[in-house]
């Protein structure tokens, strides 16, 4: 059974609609490829106490934690508060850290700069060679930044730490069918095979096509799916196969 994962995205402006969250696909894309699975994502409030009372729940119910945003120095940054609430300990001013912030701001430095030296007790603090400012880690949960950017370039660095699972496999057939048509036989596929089957409607040039994707940690699995799919379908309503390269690798051996 993999691992299973949470994430919990964090700001006023991502519930108002001033910003649009990046980091999500970001993040479940590399869970993915991780074979870690990505079962829940919540949006709250920069406000400690929803913080605090989202990641509890979480933190009980999944092996890992991913939070996005919150960890600047404006009054409205409450994710490192929220976090030692979740765990119920106390903040702690680092000393390494408050050194690094009056290295790169000097006579800059302002109360509000010092807050990001502020950690909840217990936490780690993973460094990179990749990385200017190191990233937050309290039991099971990854304390991660906002700005797209540095979400990213963080989560990349701590890949490695993450750990891999056994990946998971995607297939993928766009197709003119019409979902209700083959609903009974996208089922049977789930049922008989074992696979994740995805149906995704969409317009191309002004017409519509259906995705369909199916995704599994076995190579067999996905196989065999993908080739009773293609069985079940009118071939002259299939537009195109995408194999994982695993499936061509192994094709091109036989």
């Amino acid at each position: 059974m993999p691992r299973r994962a949470a994430a919990l995205i964090i700001g006023n402006e991502l519930l108002s609609g001033k910003v649009s969250d990046a980091n999500l696909p970001v993040l479940a894309r590399t869970l993915f490829e991780l074979g870690i699975r990505l079962e829940r994502a919540v949006m709250c409030r920069d406000e400690e106490v929803a913080i605090a009372s989202e990641l509890r729940l979480l933190c009980d119910r999944y092996d890992l934690v991913f939070t996005s945003g919150g960890i600047g120095p404006t009054h409205d940054d409450r994710t490192i508060q929220g976090v030692a609430r979740a765990f119920g300990v106390a903040l702690r001013r680092d000393p390494g850290l408050e050194a690094r912030i009056l290295a790169h701001y000097g006579p800059r430095t302002t109360e509000g700069h010092l807050r990001m030296a502020e950690i909840p007790e217990g936490s780690r603090l993973i460094e990179s060679e990749e990385l200017a400012w190191p990233v937050l880690q309290v039991g099971n949960v990854y304390v991660l930044p906002g700005v797209p950017e540095f979400f990213a370039r963080k989560l990349k660095a701590i890949r490695h730490l993450i750990g891999m699972e056994r990946p998971y496999l995607s297939a993928a057939v766009e197709t003119r069918c019409d979902e209700g048509e083959i609903a009974a036989l996208l089922e049977r596929i789930e049922r008989e095979h074992g696979v994740e089957v995805g149906s995704y409607p969409r317009f191309v040039d002004g017409k519509m096509q259906l995705r369909l994707t199916l995704d599994s940690q076995d190579p067999e699995q996905v196989e065999k799916a993908l080739e009773a799919l293609l069985r079940g379908l009118n071939p002259a309503m299939v537009l195109g196969v995408e194999r994982p390269k695993a499936l061509d690798q192994k094709k091109a051996k036989t």
